[in-house]
């Protein structure tokens, strides 16, 4: 007899209510796997993104091939999830039944369910007791992508940094881990976010309701847009000669171009996706234990 779980399913592309509560079958673990019964799970903006096929420009195909031409291939979202392992495969031994856990799944999805099977070897971590399944579900996507970012970007203890977008979950993350490296942090939000932003160890905020930090005569060793209305077209000026842009949200105009710029100047402008790596996932489990790093939830 199958037995069944809820998940949230997207069936089509579209605007919120395209997703519905299904029964689901719980997937049975293979010989390298291990069920996670679900304990917490976010709705993040790669979720909004994937669901509404709002993607930057130029990638719209592209999307479709990777996700599904005329609806999700992968129907179930959500990429990061905390639960506890309730079976393991023949094969694993790196976890067993009753270990509470962190996972992020990534492209392939299928975290917005009360079960999720994945491979033993994937982006799975053990979760500390210390940690809640909230605030551990919500630390993957902003936090492995702004370790991955300033990795490529080459983040430096003194580096003037300016985070655009900065009370976003991707920039909560950049504010904190370029802090926690010794940068000094400017973070571009709304006036209502600038004291968030400052306990999270922004130095400096900047209202962009009110201020172009474009237009102002500070320079900055790195810039990173999590928005996608800062392309170097408009911050170059403000960039150190050394300066890198760390474009989170890119067109493919804007990826195109950076491979002339980074050619032809001594700027640089990393783009792309972010990798997944268990090591990132590992720090960042570390550090929110050590209070060092705390997701954003709303």
């Amino acid at each position: 007899m199958t037995v069944h779980m809820k998940a949230a399913v997207c069936r089509q592309y579209g605007p919120p209510h395209v997703v519905t509560i299904e029964d689901w079958p719980i997937p049975v673990p293979g010989p390298h796997d291990v069920l996670i019964r679900v304990r917490a799970f976010t709705v993040s903006s790669a979720d909004w993104r994937i669901r509404s096929l709002s993607i930057p420009y130029g990638f719209g195909m592209a999307s479709r091939l990777a996700f599904g031409i005329t609806a999700p291939r992968q129907p179930i979202l959500g990429s990061e999830l905390a639960g506890d392992i309730v079976a393991t495969g023949s094969a694993v031994r790196n976890f067993a039944v009753g270990d509470a856990v962190v996972a992020f799944s990534g492209a392939k999805l299928g975290a917005h369910a009360e079960y999720r099977c994945m491979p033993a070897d994937a982006v799975i971590v053990h979760k500390p007791p210390a940690l809640s399944y909230e605030t551990a579900a919500a630390l993957a996507f902003g936090g492995t992508t702004a370790l991955d970012f300033f990795r490529r970007g080459r983040l430096h203890a003194g580096d003037r940094v300016l985070i655009n977008g900065a009370s976003g979950t991707v920039g909560s993350a950049m504010v904190q881990l370029a802090a926690q490296t010794g940068a000094e942090v400017t973070a571009v939000c709304s006036g209502a976010n600038a004291e968030a932003m400052q306990q999270l160890g922004a130095a400096h905020t900047i209202d962009y309701t009110r201020v172009d930090f474009a237009e102002q005569s500070t320079r900055y060793d790195l810039i990173a847009d999590t928005v996608g209305n800062a392309p170097y077209s408009r911050v170059r000026h403000v960039l150190t000669p050394n300066g890198r842009l760390l474009l989170i949200l890119a067109t493919l105009p804007q990826m195109l171009g950076a491979m002339w710029v980074n050619t032809t100047s001594r700027h640089r402008i990393i783009a792309g996706p972010a990798s997944e790596r268990v090591d990132d996932l590992r720090t960042l489990v570390d550090m929110a234990v050590d209070g060092r790093f705390t997701p954003l939830i709303d």
